[in-house]
């Protein structure tokens, strides 16, 4: 299964579906993200990305609220609210500042 995420204008993560592997598949039987990304738009309108279970690509599945950073093309969880953290740059994951 794969999995696709909905962003909205500010490229925050408005939901995550799963899509049958079936729909990803080209004419030559090779999965496409271009035809999965076609098949959630026209199936519910909007603008998807594929996200990976196993964070084997963009660096994190994405969530709703996550941020879409398309320059790291990147999946960004929100900030923590509490304490002090800093975003490693490689992972793109939040990591508790050095007090």
């Amino acid at each position: 299964m794969a999995h696709f995420a909905e962003l909205d204008d500010n490229n925050i993560v408005k939901q995550v579906i799963v899509v049958h592997n079936n729909e990803l598949l080209d004419e030559s039987g090779i999965e496409s993200e271009q035809k999965g990304i076609d098949f959630c738009t026209n199936l519910l309108g909007g603008r998807w990305l594929q996200t990976s279970y196993n964070n084997n690509m963009r660096k994190n599945y994405a969530g709703q609220e996550f941020l879409y950073d398309p320059i790291r093309d990147a999946f960004i969880a929100p900030e923590p609210t509490t304490g002090n953290w800093v975003l490693n740059e490689e992972t793109c994951r939040w990591e508790a500042a050095a007090e």
